[in-house]
Order: structure tokens, then C-alpha cells, then sequence
């Protein structure tokens, strides 16, 4: 597929700036419209099809949720009649916010209309997406929220399309809690530091442990890795042997968690709660070695930020944050 589509938002700061803006981008329009350019140099070809392009900047492949993103989202430019053209891409490491800022870049030098994008970090992507809003390009944020802080600095406004993280967290915390006993010792594997969703998935563990009185002995980020997870829980077993449960802020780190108690032979003993409902997961729900996870519907999570930037760009209004379903899942709710 050589299309792709990156969904990010225009600064739409004052009326004066879109409108010169839509001006630079006219006269753009018509200087390009007399030359004959092949694209190798980041215009469009003159033959090249006038639908609007979107581009779909993920996090790490690797991670199953965002496969899963990936599917939802050519599944839904393929229902869509072929109105639009999409070019998805994300990056190999969920840390490496350096390659999707570069990705980014890529979209902007390829004048997509609009990019769609799961920033891998709150706060250092921000920049890169001004840029794309510079160039006269929609950005929309899906799955991790920017940071308000940074975009008030920088006068943005970039509308936010997903799920409430601290509110399906919490549902998560609330189920296990009815598994345990007050004062029990729980811990909880963060994301990566600085990633607003990870940030609020903690709180909501927290909100849920504290409500119910249990006490967290630990939290520390796992970079949202499987691996890592693995890793930090086995240390965690030495230094809390009374742990009753393991709050992983994503599937992969809960993976990872079930992997150390099972070395360990604790798996009878300590419950692991999750977040994103992937299908690795869920074979281990019905195993009884995970609690229970979140799902946040990721095949459907591009495609509503699609949608939204479509919309964007037809109607050339910027509409409010969209919030998206986030729901438990349970062994009993499985299909």
C-alpha cells in the first residue's frame, strides 16, 4: 500500500492565522498545479488521485493492540468505498519517540491531508504534530492524550479521540478488590514515564486500591514491556513476599507478570489484572491466570480518528474531544 494516512490537527489558533494559511496553501495549490512533478520530492505526482490522505502513526508494532489498530483501521478505508487513501506505519520500540516523531516528518514532506496519531510520548511528539498543523495539515490524537500543559504553551488545539484510561483502570481495580482481603499488598507496573494514558490507568488502580484499603507497596514503570515486566515482578517476589496482586497498566506487562509468577510457582497465589483485551491475554483469562483486562476497543480506535479527521476536513470546523467506549473483561464475558 503506498497510501497512508497520519491523523494530527492544525494549531487552529486565531481566525487570521487559518486565513493565511488557506491562502499559502491556494497559492501552493496553483503554483504546483503548472509544474510536472514526479513526488520524489515530497509533492504530489500530477496524475496522483485527488482523494484526501490520511496517515496513521501508531506506537510499537510489536504490541498486539496496535496490530490489532492497524487491522481496524485498513479494514475500515477498505469498507469505505475507497474515499479516502490511508498509509499506516508505527514504530518497532515503544520507547522510540525519536523514529515516530521522524515518521511524522515523513507525512508532512508527503503533504498527507490529515494524520491520525498514538503518540509514544505525551509531551515530545507535540512539537513534530505543530509542525504538520503549520503545513496546513489536520492532526487528530487518538489513545494517548497530549499533554494540556504543553499544548496551552504552544497555543494548540489538537481534539483527542479515546477512551476514559483512569475510568477503565478503576473498573479493573474494583473487580480485583473483590478478590481480596482489606490491607492485602498489591503492586502496580506503570508505562512509560510521561505517556498520559499509562498516567491515568495508575490513578485509576490507585483510586479502586485505596478505596477498597489495600495497600500498594509498589509502583514502578515497566516501559510498558513484556520483558521488563517479567524482570521487575521476579524482583518484586523477593522484596514483597506477601504480594497478593499485580496491577499492569497494558496486556503486555501482564504477560510478562504471569511469566515471573509462573517461575516463581506463584501463580495459584498472586492475581494479575491487565489493559487492552488482547487475544493473549484472553487465553489466559480462561486459564484463570489473569483476573481480568480492560478493553478499549482498538480495532475501532483509528477508525474513529479517521472519521473525526474526514470530518475536519470537510467541514473545516474543529470539533471537541471525542470519548470512545472503554469496557471490563472478564473470563465470564469472553465470547
Amino acid at each position: 500500500m503506498n497510501s497512508m494516512i497520519l491523523v494530527f490537527f492544525r494549531p487552529f489558533r486565531r481566525a487570521q492565522s487559518r486565513n493565511k494559511a488557506c491562502i499559502f496553501v491556494l497559492i501552493s495549490t496553483l503554483l504546483l498545479g503548472t509544474s510536472c512533478s514526479d513526488g520524489t520530492d515530497g509533492t504530489r505526482p500530477a496524475n496522483e488521485s485527488s482523494k484526501p490522505r490520511v496517515a496513521l502513526v501508531m506506537k510499537s508494532l510489536a504490541n498486539e493492540f496496535f496490530q490489532t489498530m492497524q487491522e481496524g483501521a485498513v479494514a475500515h478505508q477498505a469498507g469505505s468505498g475507497g474515499t479516502y487513501e490511508l498509509i499506516s506505519n508505527g514504530i518497532k520500540d515503544e520507547q522510540d519517540v525519536t523514529r515516530q516523531a521522524q515518521l511524522v516528518e515523513q507525512m508532512i514532506a508527503q503533504q498527507v491531508d490529515a494524520i491520525v496519531i498514538a503518540p509514544a510520548d505525551s509531551k515530545a511528539l507535540v512539537s513534530v504534530c505543530q509542525r504538520a498543523m503549520e503545513a496546513g495539515i489536520v492532526v487528530v490524537n487518538i489513545d494517548n492524550r497530549f499533554d494540556e500543559a504543553v499544548l496551552q504553551d504552544k497555543g494548540l488545539e489538537i481534539p483527542f479521540v479515546g477512551p476514559n484510561n483512569r475510568k477503565g483502570a478503576r473498573l479493573a481495580g474494583e473487580h480485583l478488590a473483590q478478590q481480596l482481603e482489606k490491607g492485602d499488598q498489591v503492586a502496580i507496573l506503570e508505562g512509560v514515564p510521561g505517556a498520559i494514558n499509562g498516567i491515568q490507568r495508575k490513578l485509576g488502580f490507585e483510586d479502586a486500591m485505596k478505596a477498597a484499603e489495600m495497600a500498594i507497596v509498589s509502583s514502578q514503570s515497566a516501559h510498558w514491556e513484556t520483558d521488563q515486566a517479567n524482570r521487575l515482578v521476579a524482583a518484586l517476589l523477593t522484596e514483597h513476599p506477601s504480594l497478593k496482586a499485580i496491577l499492569a497498566c497494558n496486556d503486555s506487562m501482564a504477560l510478562g507478570a504471569v511469566a515471573a509468577l509462573k517461575s516463581a510457582g506463584k501463580e495459584e497465589t498472586i492475581k494479575v489484572i491487565g489493559f487492552d483485551n488482547i487475544s493473549a491475554v484472553q487465553a489466559l483469562m480462561r486459564d484463570g491466570r489473569v483476573l481480568c483486562s480492560v478493553d478499549q476497543h482498538g480495532d475501532q480506535l483509528a477508525a474513529f480518528g479517521i472519521e473525526y479527521a474526514l470530518e475536519i476536513l470537510e467541514t473545516n470546523e474543529l470539533p471537541g474531544d471525542r470519548e470512545t467506549p472503554v469496557d471490563l473483561v472478564t473470563p465470564k464475558t469472553l465470547p
